[in-house]
């Protein structure tokens, strides 16, 4: 049987991709794992307790949305972090992290044509490769916008033809950034927000690196909207506990917008979603509640950073991420540099041109690694001293 074009040139996923260069290759000394962003500090020690005590709710099942104290406790921190005030019935649903949600939000929100025509997506590149899938899913042309040393990682959707804004039904923005760590400060969203009101687009705002920083909280994008008093369809943001609470198991995050959004988004899960069950509902409202575990999940972060400052301070075009926990270090070629990493010294890290399309006649990801900081200091240490060792000596 035929299957779907619209599928049938995807290049494999990075991960598969990965295994295929490197796997067929003996390792070059101990192994390393810093290809994936799969937080190892400790999850909040009231983890186990909380699981223990609502373990009966596994027999029920569980609200499509998230249960009221779910979106109380989400809406509770969105005050906190932001100054923002969310209805938690009708601005906030619960979702399976944000992989689920910003690929399902493409299905509720996005049009069959814009202006007569099929509808554009844009997004960054490099970028989270959902963004791209769900574009094609639902019909839409993904426009791959670059997003390079030269405008800051932060892609210019001013700078798109004018074809292509005129056809925008919505933009993905990632801040902090995936892979680079950039972030959008406030003059930047002002900007994009003012754009998409021209052109009549949406922002799906994916966020979930927001508590991970260096020097101070990134400025979010429901804050600025609010500020200039956009209309609150405009924009919708993407959260998990992935990164914040050191979650990624539990499949906890949630998205939040205006109410015909959140509405639309909520319709299309009652078909097709898969909701959270409801213990881990109950763990992620203690996690969104808590900050104690957070400031100390950043403090960890932030050694590292310095860590890796100090490791490559000699390296030239060496950039310190301002948030998140990826290095995106520059290299001639990112798998000639990933194989000889993995083959000289066991280190095993991700060619930046899997995260990237080949776009302009270039592929702005090529020459670059991605290196996942994620497990703990002294086996990061190791790791990055090997990196640099390797490919830069």
């Amino acid at each position: 049987m035929d299957l779907p074009e619209r599928f049938s040139n995807l290049p494999a996923y990075a991960f598969p991709r990965l295994r295929a260069l490197l796997d067929h290759h003996p390792a070059g000394g101990p192994v390393r794992h810093m290809t994936i962003g799969e937080p190892k500090h400790p999850f909040p020690a009231f983890v186990p307790e909380i699981l223990a005590r609502e373990v009966a709710g596994f027999n029920s099942y569980p609200p499509n949305d998230g249960c009221p104290e779910l979106r109380d406790a989400i809406a509770h921190w969105a005050t906190r972090r932001y100054a923002v005030t969310l209805d938690p019935e009708t601005q906030i649903m619960a979702a399976n992290g944000t992989r689920e949600a910003l690929y399902n939000i493409a299905m509720a929100l996005i049009p069959e044509t814009k202006n007569g025509k099929r509808p554009v997506v844009a997004m960054p590149n490099p970028f989270y490769q959902v963004y791209m899938i769900a574009a094609i899913s639902v019909g839409a042309e993904p426009v791959f916008v670059p997003a390079t040393r030269d405008n800051g990682h932060l892609p210019d959707y001013a700078g798109m033809d004018p074809d292509q804004l005129d056809r925008c039904a919505a933009v993905y923005v990632c801040s902090p950034a995936n892979p680079q760590g950039a972030v959008a400060d406030r003059s930047y969203w002002e900007d994009l927000i003012r754009l998409a009101e021209k052109h009549d687009f949406r922002i799906f705002a994916d966020e979930c690196y927001s508590e991970i920083w260096r020097n101070a909280p990134p400025v979010g994008a429901l804050e600025v909207a609010r500020d200039l008093g956009t209309d609150p369809e405009r924009v919708t943001i993407f959260q998990s506990l992935s990164k914040r609470s050191n979650l990624p198991g539990l499949r906890a995050g949630f998205i939040a917008g205006g109410p015909k959004s959140i509405a639309a988004a909520k319709q299309l899960r009652a078909y097709s979603g898969a909701p959270i069950p409801l213990p881990l509902q109950k763990v992620a409202a203690a996690a969104w509640t808590d900050e104690a575990h957070v400031t100390e999940n950043r403090r960890l972060y932030q050694e590292k950073y310095a860590l890796a400052d100090d490791v490559f301070s000699g390296v030239k075009g060496y950039a310190p991420p301002q948030a998140g926990f990826f290095l995106w270090l520059p290299v001639q070629d990112g798998e000639e540099a990933a194989l000889k990493a993995w083959t000289e010294t066991g280190v095993r890290v991700l060619p930046g041109a899997y995260l990237s399309r080949d776009a302009g006649g270039a592929n702005p990801g090529k020459p670059y690694i991605r290196v996942a900081m994620v497990a703990p200091k002294d086996e990061v240490q190791e790791g990055l001293i090997a990196l640099r060792d390797c490919i830069y000596a």
